[in-house]
């Protein structure tokens, strides 16, 4: 084996000559694939005038210089790209999406999922929990309801709405639930990129409720919101 099993980094042999110029092969390497940070994943040809050292991840069916390294780590360095093939767990931050990205050993996806602090517990197991979930939606249709939920017995302060695809069919959309459409906000924007924080006074639920997602001006026929539920429970006492 001449390569590090997971990084694919160069080792030195031997008696090998001219050893700098493996181990700066494998510093470059590094440099490109250790806390990803990519300027975009969705271009398909590459920029004209890249930055030293800038990484992009390019898109299905990249052209030019990115041609067949769709998905990889594309990494200018010393005036040329090169490419590093993603492994199953990788993570990338992509800036113009303001997102983290896993990759499954085939493809890059949004990371979702949901996050909760316990904010105290008391001595019988009684607690206060805030809870953090997301959940990226493809719209298509009159309107679409999350498979995420706000918890039975939660308290919801607010849900958050971003466009992260350009939304076409409809003119503008509402977030809310079944029987309040824009309880969390009302014709909002259907550029990528346009944001919402949709903060109402305390309120309770009794029941698993999804947010629902209404196109407003006809349906929509393609774009993507990414929700996000800011909501508190209070488990009770388990002893």
């Amino acid at each position: 084996m001449d390569h590090t099993p997971n990084l694919a980094l160069p080792y030195l042999a031997a008696a090998q000559a001219q050893k700098h110029v493996t181990h700066n092969e494998a510093l470059l390497r590094l440099d490109a694939v250790v806390q990803i940070g990519v300027t975009s994943k969705a271009l398909t040809m590459p920029p004209a005038s890249p930055l030293e050292a800038e990484r992009y991840i390019p898109a299905p069916g990249a052209t030019g210089a990115w041609a067949g390294k769709d998905g990889q780590i594309a990494a200018f360095q010393d005036g040329a790209w090169m490419f590093h093939p993603p492994r199953a767990g990788w993570l990338a931050w992509v800036a113009d999406e303001q997102r983290l990205h896993v990759h499954d050993g085939s493809n890059w996806a949004p990371l979702t999922g949901s996050a909760s602090s316990i904010l105290n517990t008391a001595a019988h197991g009684a607690q206060t929990i805030f809870d953090l979930t997301e959940e990226e939606l493809t719209l298509s249709g009159s309107l679409v309801d999350s498979s995420i939920v706000i918890p039975d017995r939660a308290i919801v302060f607010a849900v958050s709405c971003r466009t992260t695809e350009a939304i076409t069919g409809a003119s503008s959309y509402d977030c809310g639930i079944d029987g309040e459409r824009a309880k969390y906000g009302g014709s909002l924007g259907i550029a990528a990129g346009s944001t919402n924080s949709g903060v109402t006074g305390p309120t309770a639920y009794y029941a698993d409720t999804p947010i629902r997602i209404t196109a407003n001006g006809g349906n929509f026929t393609g774009g993507k919101v990414r929700i996000a539920i800011h909501a508190m429970r209070c488990p009770a006492s388990t002893s």
